[in-house]
C-alpha cells in the first residue's frame, strides 16, 4: 500500500472537516465491500488500516487476504464507495458548519450572475444569493468581494443550499455588532429595528450603562462608525432612535425629524393619533409615507397623523354624535377621548364590549354609542363618494370642453390662409387644392394688379344680354341680339 495514506487521510480530513476516524472507518468499510465483490456477500470479511504503517490487514474466515491482487473490479468498487462516503461526510459536515453560523455575516467572492441571481463563494462552498435579497439598485460583478448574511441553510438529497441575503433587517444588526464595539459587547441593546432596503432604516437603541449613550455610541466620531456601514449598504439611509419604555415618547422619537404636538393611544385598536402642526406634516408622513411607515413597524402601533385642524375636526363630529345619544355628558365623552377614541371611526371598530368592561357602561348605553357613531361612519362614507362623483364628473366635463375648444381652433386654423397663384390655376385659401379658371373669377393679366378675389356679376334675369359697361371698350362691346324661339313645325304660335 501507499506509505503515505495515513498523511493523505490526514490531509482531507484536515480540508473538508470530517472527522478522522470516522474517515478511517468509511475506507474499511469499502474495502470489505471490495473483497466480497471477490469472495462472495456472505462471507465473514474483517479489514483493519494499520495506522502505523498504512497497511491494511484483511482475513476472510478468518484466513489472511492479500488486498492487493483483488483484481480491477474490486478496487473500483472500493474507489467508488470511498469516493460516495467521503462526499456525504463533507455534506453533513457543510450542513452542520453553516447552520452553526446561521445569522452571521460572511465575506464572499461573486463567482457568477444567472438571471439577477448571485453564486457568492463562500470558502468550502458556494451560497445562494437571490434577487429577492439583493439591496435594490446595486450591482455585483464576477470577482467582486462583498458581505452576506447566511439567512438559511437547506439540506438537499445532493447539495446543501446556504440561502444568503443583503436585504434582511438581521445583516444591519450583524453590522453594528461588527463596527460598534459596544453593540457587540451588549452594553448597547438593539431593541427594535425597521428597514425598507436600499432607502431608510429605523434602529431604536438603549444603553444598560448610563455613562454610555447608545445613540452616541453608535453613531461614532464625527459620523465614523455609521458611516461605514451607510458605505456598506450603498448609501441607505439610518435613523438611530433612542429607545423609551413609553410608547407616546418612543412614537414621537421614532417620527423624527418631524416635531410632534401630541399623541393619544388606544390601547384596545393598538392605534395612536399623532398630532403635528402643518408645516411639519409632509416631514411626519415622508417620502411616499416612508418615515410613517417604518415608524409604525419600529413602535408596533398603527400610527395615524393628522393635523390640530383635523384633529379638532374628528373631536368635534364625536361630541355632535355622542351629545345626540342619551345619558352622554361631558364626563363620558371626556373619559371616552382618554381612552383613545378620538373619532366616531375609532368607537365603531372598537364595539360595545371595550365600553362596557373599562369604562363601566351600561350595556344598552354603549350599544347605542356604537350605534350611533357607525351611522355616522356611513353618513361620512356617502358624502365622500358623492365628492368623489362630484370631482369625477366636474374633471369629465372640463375635459370634454377643452376637446371641443381643441376642435374648434382645428376648424378655424383650417379656414385661414391666402390664396396663392399656381400653374394650374389658384389655390383656393385654407384648402390647399388648386382652382382651374373655369371655377375661379377672371384675374388681371397686367403685372402688379391683385387678384380678384369676388366673382363678377351674374347676368340679369330680364330679357336679352345685359348692357356692356361704360368703361368698356368701344371695340369690345357686345351687341344686342334678339332672343328667337324655334317653335315646332304644323302647330300655331300662341
Amino acid at each position: 500500500m501507499n506509505p503515505d495514506l495515513i498523511r493523505i487521510i490526514d490531509g482531507i480530513s484536515r480540508d473538508k472537516n470530517i472527522d478522522r476516524d470516522s474517515l478511517i472507518a468509511d475506507i474499511e468499510a469499502a474495502m470489505v465491500s471490495a473483497i466480497r465483490k471477490n469472495y462472495g456477500e456472505e462471507a465473514e470479511v474483517e479489514v483493519k488500516l494499520d495506522l502505523s504503517s498504512g497497511k491494511f490487514r484483511a482475513t476472510v474466515g478468518g484466513e489472511p487476504v492479500d488486498v492487493q491482487v483483488l483484481g480491477r473490479i474490486a478496487a473500483q468498487t472500493a474507489k467508488q464507495m470511498i469516493i460516495q462516503k467521503t462526499r456525504e461526510r463533507e455534506r453533513s459536515s457543510i450542513f452542520d458548519d453553516f447552520t452553526e453560523r446561521r445569522g452571521t455575516i460572511v465575506t464572499g467572492t461573486v463567482v457568477r450572475n444567472e438571471g439577477g441571481n448571485l453564486l457568492v463563494n463562500i470558502g468550502r462552498t458556494e451560497g445562494f444569493l437571490p434577487r429577492s435579497e439583493q439591496i435594490p439598485g446595486e450591482t455585483h460583478n464576477t470577482g467582486e468581494r462583498i458581505r452576506v448574511l447566511i439567512l438559511e441553510v437547506r439540506e438537499q438529497p445532493n447539495h446543501v443550499k446556504i440561502i444568503l441575503s443583503r436585504s434582511h433587517p438581521e445583516f444591519i444588526e450583524r453590522l453594528f455588532e461588527i463596527e460598534v464595539p459596544e453593540v457587540a459587547e451588549q452594553i448597547i441593546e438593539i431593541r427594535a429595528l425597521a428597514r425598507e432596503a436600499g432607502y431608510r432604516t429605523k434602529v431604536a437603541v438603549s444603553s444598560i450603562d448610563s455613562k454610555v449613550d447608545a445613540v452616541g455610541a453608535c453613531v461614532g466620531v464625527r459620523g465614523s462608525r455609521i458611516k461605514n456601514i451607510v458605505d456598506e449598504l450603498g448609501g441607505e439611509k439610518i435613523d438611530i432612535v433612542r429607545w423609551n419604555e413609553s410608547s407616546q415618547i418612543l412614537i414621537q422619537n421614532a417620527l423624527k425629524p418631524a416635531e410632534v404636538q401630541e399623541v393619544a393611544l388606544c390601547f384596545e385598536l393598538v392605534k395612536a393619533t399623532v398630532v403635528v402642526a402643518e408645516d411639519q406634516l409632509s416631514l411626519a408622513i415622508g417620502k411616499r409615507g416612508q418615515n410613517v411607515r417604518l415608524a409604525a413597524r419600529l413602535t408596533g402601533w398603527d400610527i395615524d397623523i393628522l393635523t390640530p385642524a383635523e384633529y379638532t375636526k374628528h373631536l368635534e363630529t364625536l361630541e355632535h354624535t355622542l351629545k345626540s345619544v342619551a345619558g352622554v355628558d361631558d364626563v363620558l365623552l371626556d373619559k371616552l377621548i382618554a381612552f383613545g377614541c378620538v373619532s366616531v371611526a375609532d368607537i365603531d371598530e372598537i364595539g360595545p364590549d371595550p365600553l362596557v368592561k373599562e369604562l363601566d357602561l351600561d350595556a344598552e348605553l354603549a350599544e347605542k354609542i356604537v350605534e350611533a357613531c357607525g351611522e355616522e361612519v356611513i353618513r361620512q362614507e356617502e358624502q365622500r363618494e358623492a365628492e368623489a362623483k362630484a370631482k369625477a364628473e366636474q374633471e369629465r366635463l372640463a375635459a370634454e370642453t377643452a376637446a371641443t375648444a381643441a376642435d374648434a381652433d382645428a376648424v378655424q386654423d383650417a379656414s385661414e390662409g391666402t390664396g396663392e397663384v399656381t400653374e394650374g390655376g389658384v389655390i383656393a385659401a385654407g384648402t390647399g387644392e388648386a382652382v382651374t379658371a373655369a371655377d375661379w373669377p377672371p384675374i388681371a393679366a397686367e403685372p402688379g394688379v391683385p387678384l380678384i378675389s369676388e366673382p363678377a356679376a351674374p347676368p340679369s334675369l330680364s330679357g336679352g344680354v345685359s348692357e356692356p359697361s361704360a368703361e368698356a371698350d368701344a371695340g369690345n362691346t357686345l351687341a344686342e341680339v334678339p332672343l328667337e324661339r324655334s317653335e315646332p313645325e304644323g302647330e300655331p304660335r300662341s
